[in-house]
Order: structure tokens, then C-alpha cells, then sequence
């Protein structure tokens, strides 16, 4: 075996000036001819290579036939597969861009590359544009015969489309998460998809039905940017990658065999998920000597994976043939044979190509394809008959080429002869267009086809389908050479394999189909344009120039799922301020404890669909924040320590990290606010509105309001609540939007801070229900306390849920007042209470039972004291100078308290917005109907009468 792994192989980023600057190939896919390869990456560009100066090395040195043969830069998001057809003519590409492109070679576009210093030896040029899915696509495969084409993306949606007409035929939308892997079977009789929702699912292809889910394998499979599965050539398995034995503890392949539909064999050794499996396309014999029959086949299969191996597989042999670790410095995106099945072509998210090169002595047992074909026939499937007036060359069917010379097949074409035919109609209300060829006296044009424009772009919306053919000229460029990489091959998972050598291709490939002069002509069709010397017209370029994106930071990144696990081994960094900074005193040692640090964390905005998510690598990988809106990735921020916790509303996120520093961005990625160092690490973190709250492990509290950038009140200790008791901890710590926090212990007793008197308040506690006949714990409630609108209710209910209080209480012998005091006390507590919450509704309600009860006891001394708290001084009258409007002739004045000049200001005439003086009228309602305070009533309702008459 000898490897290569040329540098020059790159997508740069356009952003930076520096050539080596890379950024991730996401695909790769071998030419059938095996002449050139094409790559996606995370620049949205499709880049088009030749294969001999990566696999012949006196090619790389001279720089002939030229490295780099064509950029396509039509997508406007990173570009994550690319497949040819297997005709060879045409070539699909999937994007982030929701859009599947299907090019087509174009002579007329060569030369040098729109904004960039890069030069296009051959032309493709966009043919049609398949608009169908909602989300990125993530995987398209041809059908056997380019019969379909099929593309998944990350809208959970499976679609077929004509690989003749290429309209789309069926949507298929059973999975339940994002789709990240496509393949077909050999025979054409079922397609095989991969999901996040942890199964395989197989498809029927002659009525688009379910045939078999496969789940068992994939119960506790993690997030994978993609699961690229493959069909075994003999059609007999599936091997589909992101499988897990043992829950979800080993790493494996599953092999799923054909019409059992069960995976009993795995393929184990790779120490992280597996990301992409890929058959070998040639049956391979057991014994050479013998025919081909079912016992006597076998296949190859190359995996790649996370842990940055691949490995190769023979079905016949229970360990792998080789095994190659330490191949890139990140995980493995995609793999890709060539045709003569000697090749091997793996890509990195490093930004990086390797190529394996078996020798036919190590892959040995290669089938004849007439052999291959014919043992496939054997499952008896009569695949749907093609579109009238189309046919496909096959790619491995000689086309006659020039000597020395590669030509890759025409694309599909009409059978009929007679020009300017019209469209016929084809089975399944596919739109089939006839090839016309125009030609003028002295002077060779392009064939088109019938109603169509070459340089239009047609959507999948529409019927047309446009080509051009042209003979290309020949622009030899010379590259600077390039050496291979090193890179180490371990043994096979502990077995021995010295027929495996490692080494570099130095010398030249007689048989390999380009010609050594360096001139390399790339055409499908001989149609004697004029070489490429003539200028093209303007109009008859392609401007469809997509509408880009608002750049953002991230925001070119495709979304993936990130399994939720704990993370071991990870010590904390010692405390900025030494150990005495992590827990404050003896009383508080040990008591808190920061959150279980873990793989994935989010938040989700109230009011939206937004998420702010934190992610922990398990590696070397740094630590990330992102803002996701919907199924798109807004920006995204890397942190130098693992993130504990982190919170979001409608005007910011914060994130608590490992080494006691918090960081608060806008939902644009913005800080909004410097790194907060507080010295230990984050124990609870809360946040409503603007406010937001965190919680130490050393007892520390904090509140800031974020608008404003200042603190609320200064960091308290909660110490004050905890006491000395062990066995007192905090089950639960939020904000409410107006910054009062919210602390609940295990003993049930609710706390908050009132920064007005700076100490610690009981918001509730479980004393009241003994005997409050206002106690409401019981009625439960689904919104969160802190911010539903009675959070003091739903906090009640917590309590009563957490000390289980029950109606024994009942039976206990109590005082004779026992009841009055515990519910008048109750109800004045409750009044306190809702105002540090803000919750004008309860204090309201509880204003007027306190009211009622006071009147059903009689007790006139707290009712004059509750009325004069509202009435307030006499000095405070109603302002009638401001006038709001005209209604019936007569000016309507405003009603509102204002204090007469010299006079103490210490009254508010409101509390938590509702005017006193309202409030008082009801209550003295509920007074006058009493027995005992009906003459204090009336009273006072004839004052607040006279008052408000500025009499």
C-alpha cells in the first residue's frame, strides 16, 4: 500500500490572506473514470482535482496535466456532498444553502475564476438547481443506472428526483430527526437512509414505502455530523456508520443484512463514533478458481471515524485488513473509491486529503463487472422503465477517447434523431425533453436542447433542462510541487499485517489514462468548438447571482447534535484567589456544589424558538457557546474553560464557566459586559427581563441588571439562610425580573434579599399551613414560580410538595385564636412578600382577604390602621390641572395624587403600579357590609369622596 497526502488539496478561506489557511472539506467523490475527484468544503465552493498528480508523483514535480481543474462557486453555504453520477457527465452537490445543485460540463466557461487569482482549465457549469428541501442537505446518491437521484438534509425530508429529467418524483418525510446519510441498493430494488433519530430506515423503491426500520444498534448512538452509510456491492448488507454496543460504551459499524433486516455483525476497533462507511464497488472472490456464487463472494468495506483512523475491512476476515491512525488531526468526513476499486480518497474536517493505493496483490480476488452484473440479476428485479428518449452511456463502456487522452461519457441524451422534436410525455408525468442540434452553413455551434437557454439556471420548479457541449482547448499551468505527508499506520487493532507497507508513489503509473505530456483535454463531446480562442459573448455567461447571507460569526456552520453525558477527569483550575475563595468559612464548606459538568448545556429564550447552547469537548477541542435560531446557527464564541451553566432571556445570555468568570453577550454575539471574575465557581445562575443572578460556591450572591450594566445590590452571603446545620442546602435559586432572588430550601422556607433593608426576608414557609386558612400549597401549578403570574402561589405549592403536608394537621388541639392569628399572620406576610416579588395580582387578592377577615373578627383597630395606610396623609390631594381631552363639550381632567408644597414626601399613593386610594375603595366596600366596621366604612368612603372632590 503506498500513501500521499497532498497539501496542495485545500479550500481556502477568502477571508484570509494566507494560502495555507484551510478550512474544512466536508466531501470528496472519485470521477468513474477515476481521472479527476471533486471536493465541498466549508468555503460553499466544489472543487474539481486531477488524480495524477496525487497518485504520480513525477506529474506532481512537473505540474502536468494541472492540479486544481475547476472551482464552482455557485452555492452560497458550505458545501457538504458531492457525488458524481455514474455516467460520469453530470456531477450533484449538496448545501448548506438548501439547494442541490447538478452540473454539467460547460467548455465555454474556462478561464479564470470570478474574484480570484485561480484559473478553470475545464468548465461545469450549473444545469439545474433542485429546490425541495427546508434545511441543509447533508448526503445525495445516484441509483444504480442514474435512474434517481435521492438527497436528505437536516429537514428530516427524504426526496427523489427523475436522474433523467430531474424533477422531483416523491418526499418522503417519516424521520423524526435530522437525515444525515442516503445510499442504494445495487440491484436498484430498496434505498437505505440514516437519521438522528437513531434508526435506518429502508425504502421501497417501487412504491416509495417503508419496508424495515432498523433501530437496535443505534439505541444510544451520539450526535455525528454526518452518518454516511453504503450498500455492499454483491447487495447482500448495509453497513451504517454511528452504531454503539454495550449502551453506547463501544463504538462500532453495523452490518445489516438484507431482507432479515438485522444488524448481528459489527464492526469494532475504532475508539469514536463512526462517521462514514464505504463499499469497495467490486464483488471480490474467496477463490479465484471458483465461479461467482453466494459462498464464494465477498466484499470490502473502509470506515472512517472521530478518533482520526480508517479502517479497511474484508467480509471474510474478522479483523481489518489495515488500519491507518493518526491520518488527520480531526475526524474523517467522507471516504470515496475508485472505480478499478485500488484507491482509497478520505477527507478531513482539518481541511486535509489522504489517499491509500492498494496494489492488485493486496486486493486480490477482484470480480469481473460482466460477473458482477450478472450475479446481481439473480434477485430478480425488473428495475421502472426509463423516460422515452433518454439513455445513459455507462461510465466504464470505452467512448473511444484519443490517444493518451481522458474523456469522460457524454450526459444523458436523446435516442430520437429527428430535430426539433417535441418534449414527450414519460411514465410518471416526468417532462422528457428532446436533443436538437442546430448547425449553420461554415460554422459549428453547440447543441441545445429544444426551449432552452444556455446560460439559464432552470429550477426544479420547472420542465426545461439545459446543456451545452463544446470541445475544450488545452491551458496547461504549472503548480508548485508538493510532497507527501508523513503519517504513522498502526497494525490492524493488535494483528499483524506485513503485506501492508507504507511509502510514496515516486515513479510512473504507465497505466494510468493521461497522457504524460502534461496537455490534459477534458471534453464529453466532439463537437469542434473553436478551442477555446474565441470571445465569449457577456449574456452568455450564467449570472445567477444567489442572494448571500448576513455574514456572522459561525453562522456558515452547520448545526449538529452533541449527546448530553457527564465529563470525568476535567479538575478544576485553582481558584483566582486561592483556596480560601471557593468556600467561604467553615459553616459553608461543602454545602454547595457547582452544576455536574457536561457535554452539551442550553437555554432556551422565553418567547421563541431560540436556543443558546455550551458545548465541552471531551479532547483537545476548545469549549463553544452558540446562538441557534430555529435550525440555523446565528454566532458562535469559543471559551477558554468548560461552561458550568448558562441562561438566556429576550435581551442576553450568560455563561458561568469552571474557572469563576461569567460572560454576558447580546443575541448578536456581542459582549455586553466585561469577563466577571468572582473568584469561585458558579453554584446556581439564574435570569428574567434584564436581570440576572448567580449563585457561588462560597455563598456569594450576585444580581445585576444588565440594561443598566450595574449591580442591584452589593454581593450578599447567603450564609444568613443557610444557618449551621449541615443538612440545610438550596434546592433552588432564581430572579425575578424586577432583581429580587428567590431561594428555596430543603427545610421549605423561601427567602429573598430586600436590598432596601439589606437583610434576608421570608417570602413563605411551611408554618403557615398549620393554620393559615389562606394557605393555597395544594393548588398546583404548571408555570414556573419566578415568573408565571402568581409566583407566590406556585411557590407555595412547592413547598407543600416538598415537606408533604397533609390535613393531619387538623387534628391536632390549638389555641382559641389559633386559626385567626395564623391567617392574619399568613395574609400580612403574603402582603410583603408579593410586593418584593412584583406580583400586583396576588398582593391584590391577598389586600382583600386580609380585608375580609379583619371584618369578619371585628377587629377595628387593624382595619383604621390598613385604611389610613392606604388613604395616606390628607395633605395628598387629587391634581385636577391637567386636562387629557374633550368629551360632551366638557374638558376631562386627570386624576392623580400629587403632595402639597412643604409637606413630607415619605407617602407613595401607589404600590406596584395600582393606586392606593383604589385599593381603599374596595376594601371599604367589603367594610360596609360587615356588622362590626360597617360605621367605620361609610366613614371613611365619605372621606375618600371628599378628597377626591378637592372639596
Amino acid at each position: 500500500m503506498k500513501f500521499t497526502k497532498p497539501s496542495w488539496v485545500m479550500h481556502k478561506d477568502s477571508a484570509m490572506r494566507a494560502d495555507d489557511k484551510r478550512v474544512s472539506i466536508f466531501s470528496c467523490h472519485v470521477h468513474p473514470d477515476g481521472s479527476r475527484i471533486a471536493t465541498g468544503g466549508l468555503d460553499a465552493k466544489v472543487r474539481i482535482w486531477s488524480t495524477k498528480p496525487i497518485l504520480n508523483h513525477a506529474s506532481e514535480l512537473s505540474g502536468r496535466p494541472p492540479k486544481s481543474l475547476c472551482t464552482l462557486t455557485m452555492h452560497t453555504g458550505p458545501v457538504l456532498v458531492v457525488r458524481w453520477a455514474h455516467s460520469g457527465r453530470w456531477l450533484a452537490s449538496g448545501s448548506d444553502d438548501e439547494i442541490v445543485m447538478i452540473w454539467d460540463l460547460d467548455p465555454t466557461a474556462k478561464g479564470k475564476v470570478w474574484g480570484s487569482d485561480e484559473v478553470n482549465v475545464e468548465g461545469w457549469k450549473p444545469l439545474k438547481r433542485l429546490v425541495g428541501h427546508e434545511s441543509d442537505v447533508t448526503d445525495v446518491a445516484w441509483s444504480p443506472g442514474d435512474r434517481y437521484l435521492a438527497s436528505v438534509g437536516l429537514d428530516s425530508a427524504v426526496l427523489i428526483w427523475c436522474g433523467y429529467t430531474l424533477e422531483r418524483l416523491r418526499k418522503i418525510e417519516q424521520h423524526q430527526g435530522f437525515v444525515k446519510g442516503v445510499c442504494w441498493d445495487p440491484v436498484g430494488e430498496f434505498l437505505a437512509t440514516g437519521s438522528d433519530d437513531r434508526s435506518v430506515r429502508i425504502w421501497r423503491t417501487t412504491d416509495w414505502g417503508l419496508e424495515a426500520e432498523v433501530r437496535k444498534p443505534f439505541d444510544h448512538s451520539p450526535g455525528t455530523f454526518f452518518r454516511r452509510l453504503s450498500w455492499s456491492p454483491d447487495g447482500a448488507h448495509i453497513t451504517a456508520s454511528n452504531a454503539t454496543n454495550n449502551e453506547g460504551y463501544v463504538f462500532i459499524a453495523a452490518v445489516i443484512a438484507r431482507n432479515q433486516w438485522t444488524a448481528e455483525i459489527s464492526l469494532v476497533g475504532h475508539e469514536n463514533t463512526v462517521e462514514v462507511a464505504a463499499y469497495n464497488p467490486h464483488i471480490f472472490l474467496r477463490d479465484t478458481s471458483q465461479s461467482v456464487t453466494a459462498h464464494n463472494i465477498c466484499s470490502v468495506v473502509a470506515l472512517g471515524a472521530d478518533d482520526r483512523a480508517v479502517s479497511v475491512w474484508q467480509t471474510k476476515a474478522p479483523r481489518p485488513l489495515v488500519v491507518a491512525k493518526d491520518v488527520f488531526e480531526r475526524q474523517i468526513m467522507d471516504l470515496s473509491w475508485s472505480a478499478d476499486g485500488l484507491t482509497l480518497y478520505a477527507v478531513s474536517s482539518d481541511g486535509t486529503m489522504a489517499v491509500f493505493s492498494f496494489d492488485s496483490s493486496e486486493m486480490e480476488g477482484i470480480a469481473p463487472l460482466s460477473a458482477q452484473e450478472q450475479y446481481l440479476k439473480r434477485f430478480g428485479f425488473s428495475p421502472p422503465p426509463l423516460p422515452e428518449g433518454y439513455s445513459h452511456l455507462s461510465a466504464l463502456e470505452p467512448a473511444k477517447p484519443q490517444p493518451n487522452r481522458i474523456t469522460p461519457p457524454p450526459s444523458p441524451r436523446a435516442q430520437s434523431q429527428d430535430f426539433g422534436s417535441a418534449a414527450n410525455a414519460a411514465p410518471g408525468g416526468e417532462q422528457v425533453h428532446t436533443l436538437v442540434a442546430k448547425r449553420k452553413p461554415k460554422k459549428r455551434i453547440q447543441p441545445t436542447f429544444a426551449g432552452s437557454i444556455a446560460s439559464s439556471i432552470p429550477s426544479s420548479s420547472t420542465n426545461g433542462i439545459s446543456a451545452t457541449a463544446a470541445r475544450s482547448s488545452n491551458i496547461p499551468i504549472s503548480v508548485p510541487s508538493t510532497s507527501a505527508l508523513p503519517l504513522s499506520v498502526s497494525q490492524p487493532f493488535g494483528t499483524s499485517t506485513s503485506s501492508f507497507g507504507l511509502g510514496l508513489s515516486m515513479g510512473e503509473s504507465a497505466d494510468f489514462p493521461m497522457d504524460l505530456d502534461g496537455e490534459v483535454r477534458i471534453s464529453s463531446l466532439d463537437t469542434g468548438a473553436h478551442n477555446g480562442k474565441g470571445k465569449r459573448k457577456a449574456g452568455d455567461d450564467l449570472d445567477d447571482r444567489l442572494a448571500s447571507k448576513p455574514r456572522t460569526l459561525g453562522g456558515d456552520r452547520v448545526r449538529d447534535t452533541v449527546p448530553v453525558r457527564p465529563l470525568a477527569g476535567r479538575a478544576a483550575p485553582p481558584p483566582v484567589g486561592g483556596a480560601g475563595m471557593w468556600a467561604e468559612g467553615s459553616v459553608l464548606a461543602g454545602r454547595l456544589e457547582p452544576p455536574q459538568l457536561v457535554t452539551y448545556l442550553k437555554a432556551t429564550v422565553e418567547g421563541s424558538e431560540d436556543v443558546f447552547e455550551g458545548r465541552n469537548a471531551e479532547g483537545d477541542e476548545p469549549n463553544e457557546v452558540l446562538y441557534v435560531s430555529g435550525k440555523q446557527t446565528q454566532w458562535l464564541d469559543y471559551l477558554p474553560s468548560p461552561i458550568l451553566a448558562l441562561t438566556a432571556t429576550p435581551t442576553f445570555c450568560a455563561v458561568a464557566m469552571q474557572d469563576g468568570t461569567l460572560t454576558v453577550y447580546s443575541h448578536t454575539g456581542r459582549r455586553l459586559m466585561p469577563p466577571l471574575s468572582l473568584g469561585s465557581q458558579c453554584c446556581a445562575l439564574a435570569s428574567s427581563r434584564n436581570m440576572l443572578m448567580l449563585l457561588t460556591i462560597s455563598g456569594m450572591l450576585y444580581v445585576w441588571d444588565v440594561k443598566k450594566q450595574a449591580a442591584k445590590f452589593p454581593p450578599t452571603s447567603v450564609s444568613a439562610i443557610l444557618g449551621s446545620s449541615p443538612n440545610l442546602t438550596i434546592i433552588n435559586a432564581s430572579v425575578r425580573p424586577n432583581g429580587a432572588p428567590v431561594i428555596q430550601l430543603s427545610d421549605g422556607v423561601a427567602h429573598s434579599y430586600d436590598s432596601s433593608l439589606c437583610v434576608w426576608t421570608k417570602l413563605s414557609e411551611p408554618w403557615w399551613a398549620e393554620g393559615s386558612d389562606a394557605w393555597q400549597g395544594r393548588q398546583r401549578t404548571n408555570n414556573q414560580f419566578t415568573r408565571g403570574a402568581q409566583p407566590l402561589a406556585a411557590l407555595e405549592s412547592v413547598i407543600s410538595e416538598r415537606t408533604a403536608l397533609d390535613d393531619g394537621r387538623a387534628e391536632k388541639v390549638r389555641p382559641t385564636w389559633w386559626s385567626a392569628a395564623m391567617t392574619l399572620g399568613h395574609l400580612e406576610s403574603k402582603l410583603h412578600a408579593t410586593k418584593a416579588l412584583e406580583s400586583p395580582q396576588e398582593y391584590k387578592q391577598a389586600l382583600l382577604l386580609y380585608a375580609k377577615r379583619i371584618a369578619d373578627e371585628g377587629f377595628r383597630g387593624k382595619a383604621e390602621e390598613l385604611v389610613k395606610e392606604l388613604f395616606g396623609p390628607v395633605y395628598w390631594c387629587v391634581d385636577r390641572r391637567d386636562s387629557v381631552g374633550v368629551l360632551g363639550g366638557e374638558r376631562l381632567m386627570s386624576k392623580r395624587l400629587v403632595r402639597r408644597p412643604g409637606r413630607d414626601d415619605a407617602y407613595c399613593p401607589t404600590v406596584l403600579g395600582m393606586s392606593k386610594r383604589d385599593l381603599l375603595k374596595e376594601v371599604l366596600n367589603i367594610f360596609v357590609r360587615s356588622k362590626t366596621l360597617a360605621k367605620l366604612g361609610q366613614d371613611w368612603q365619605d372621606t375618600l369622596k371628599k378628597s377626591q372632590n378637592d372639596d
